[in-house]
């Protein structure tokens, strides 16, 4: 699965990788969260677009989301028969914008079981191209949404260190085919598999990752013990992630 990521490199990078017209300056976002606001990138009339969306797909036939399950993951091997998925799959696919995700290491069982966070990041340090489904969803009352999930798939051999399931990410030759609305969905599912091994690596990164609110640009980074009771590693000024999109 993936329930958080990062984006840190600078807007230029992200715009020159995926070649989109739009020329949005965003801040770096190092815990970006679940139904916060996510940068993607689509395909419309031949074009590629820069777009903010909502992190949790709803489906456009839902009517009431304040019940609906955060549908922020899309597994790459159901989703053409999953209602929610289906329908975007084969029109609708988007790359999310990242330099990396989270992932949590669980050791042992019951109350004594942990969880240690791990960063993900591509060793050549280029954007990783997470790949993603979008729905438009509109209310009742006029307003209107777009939302989105990322697509995942089993872990490759890197990642299964720590988690049975990863983002499908893609590779820069697959980019275009998988936002071409012509390419059909089961054709498109092909492109989501387990990258290769070499591409990524994993850092343990610190515990102050656990909550949203802690946002700083060293969350990322490799530690190899956590800081005291009541200290940080940094002294930077908590943010509530997400004010600044």
């Amino acid at each position: 699965m993936c329930g958080r990521f990062f984006i840190g490199q600078p807007p230029e990078v992200y715009r020159a990788f995926y070649g989109y017209g739009e020329q949005p300056n965003f801040p770096g976002r190092f815990n970006v969260a679940p139904t916060q606001p996510v940068p993607v990138v689509l395909r419309e009339q031949g074009e590629r677009h820069f777009r903010l969306m909502r992190w949790g797909l709803w489906p456009g036939w839902l009517k009431d989301p304040s019940d609906f399950p955060v549908l922020f993951n899309a597994r790459i091997e159901t989703a053409a028969e999953k209602p929610a998925f289906r329908g975007a799959l084969r029109h609708r696919r988007c790359v999310f914008l990242a330099d990396g995700f989270y992932e949590w290491r669980r050791d042992g069982e019951g109350r004594a079981a942990t969880k240690t966070p791990f960063a993900v990041r591509r060793t050549d340090g280029a954007p990783m191209a997470l790949a993603g489904l979008w729905e438009p969803w509109m209310g009742a009352d006029g307003s209107e949404v777009d939302t989105a999930a990322i697509v995942t798939c089993s872990a490759n051999g890197t990642l299964s260190a720590i988690h049975e399931r990863m983002p499908a990410i893609l590779a820069p030759e697959s980019i275009g085919a998988w936002l071409d609305a012509a390419v059909d969905g089961p054709e498109a599912a092909r492109l989501c598999r387990p990258c290769p091994d070499d591409w990524l690596r994993l850092d343990r990164v610190s515990e102050r990752v656990n909550s949203v609110r802690n946002d700083e640009a060293d969350l990322p980074e490799p530690v190899t013990a956590e800081p005291p009771a009541g200290r940080t590693a940094s002294a930077a000024p908590k943010a509530v992630q997400g004010e600044l999109f």
